[in-house]
């Protein structure tokens, strides 16, 4: 278990007390709006700031702990880092780069240089220098440094922030691959809740230096009071499904719950495998009645549960499921108009769907709010991507002068 319960006062007047317990394995997002203490975390976590109290502690291991007098140095942390921009060494080959955090570690050698560059796809880069290479290239000669370095825990600071949107296209797969293939945490900080969507098995929101929510993905976005934190429009439900059919032809799939079943674009998973489906709170109209002569194909039956006024003119509406739960967000105006209140039976037509087709919540064993899993799922077993050698467990430094 990652336990972080510190509190810090900057001279600029931003004051960070955070507390937030995550699992040793998979990734953890720290989710929220510029500004709001995520980075400050992770530089905690690190060692390059220090807290002015509290505790830290990764596993077994106390990082910092003011009662007891514990302050680990940076180097005895055996933490890997990623920065929003790469910070290669230009005077040093691809290779080198790499080697440069192999050769700083005193850690067993758990990851082996081969796997890595197999894993990353730069095996055609290893004799060029930093700067014939791509934003995205160098950003997986960083992730391979820090992985490199055999940490026990890996710290990313929006890795893809100083990306264009081709670029972080072309380095997302590689992630999930690092996530899917290590068992090692990572504390993952992003505004994107595209990539959070993506990437998280848990999330620990914050606003204003504090953690306001922390837990596995499903509930915490699933949550109406975020709504400062996430945003009116990017709210929305996640529902556990499994792949049940695909139609080449028509380019969908259909992806069944407890519920009932959604048609979605293509999966890229076979029949019977585990799939994430998210539904958006604004992409969820409500009728009376059961719609019949509409374009939408999406439609589920539910029971209010509860209505909360929204920012401005909307108000959401929350129905329960015996998968859980399904929000929608519709103007206080149509709540009014249609006489929606707890308690009435209504229809959810549901005009997108996305889904992420990776199983989940497999990452979560050992955590208190994640529910454990009976095994990790294999891959599918349309074109798998080659597997390198086993891969395990990471940092950085500063180079010798004059290596090359």
């Amino acid at each position: 278990m990652i336990e972080i319960d510190v509190s810090l006062a900057r001279s600029t007047g931003f004051h960070l007390k955070a507390n937030l317990r995550a699992p040793e394995t998979g990734v953890t997002a720290l989710f929220g709006r510029s500004g709001c203490g995520k980075t400050t975390v992770i530089q905690l976590v690190a060692g390059s700031l220090t807290p002015d109290s509290g505790h830290i502690r990764v596993g077994d291991t106390v990082f910092y702990d003011r009662q007891a007098g514990i302050n680990l140095p940076m180097e005895q942390r055996a933490v890997g880092y990623v920065f929003q921009d790469a910070r290669l060494f230009p005077h040093m080959t691809i290779e080198n780069n790499l080697r440069y955090g192999e050769r700083r570690t005193r850690r067993p050698r758990t990851i082996q240089f081969d796997a890595v560059v197999e894993m990353l796809g730069v095996g055609h880069l290893l004799k060029r220098r930093p700067h014939t290479l791509s934003g995205g290239e160098k950003q997986r000669i960083a992730i391979g440094r820090a992985l490199l370095s055999q940490p026990r825990l890996l710290l990313m600071d929006e890795p893809l922030a100083s990306l264009d949107e081709m670029r972080k296209g072309e380095i997302l797969p590689y992630l999930e691959r690092l996530r899917d293939e290590l068992n090692l945490p990572i504390l993952y900080v992003s505004h994107s809740i595209e990539e959070v969507l993506r990437l998280a098995d848990a999330v620990a929101a914050l606003s204003d230096g504090k953690v306001i929510a922390c837990g596995p993905l499903s509930d915490v976005l699933s949550r109406p009071e975020l709504l400062p934190v996430i945003g009116r429009f990017d709210i929305g439900t996640i529902l556990d499904c499994t792949v049940t059919a695909h139609d080449p032809d028509l380019g969908l799939s259909t992806v069944s719950f407890a519920d009932g079943e959604l048609r979605v674009p293509l999966v890229g998973r076979p029949v019977g495998a585990p799939a994430r489906a998210r539904i958006r709170s604004r992409d969820v109209s409500l009728s009376l009645s059961r719609p019949m002569d509409v374009s939408v194909t999406n439609r589920i039956s539910g029971t209010i549960s509860a209505i909360t006024r929204a920012e401005g003119p909307f108000s959401e509406v929350e129905l329960a499921l015996s998968a859980g739960r399904l929000s929608s967000l519709v103007t206080q105006e149509s709540v009014l108009r249609l006489g929606l209140e707890p308690g009435m039976q209504v229809w959810a037509m549901i005009k997108a769907v996305t889904v992420d087709s990776r199983p989940p919540g497999f990452h979560s064993p050992g955590a208190e709010f994640v529910s454990p899993p009976a095994s990790r799922p294999a891959r599918p077993a349309a074109n798998p991507p080659q597997d390198p050698p086993a891969l395990r467990v990471i940092s950085g430094g500063s180079p010798p002068k004059g290596q090359t």
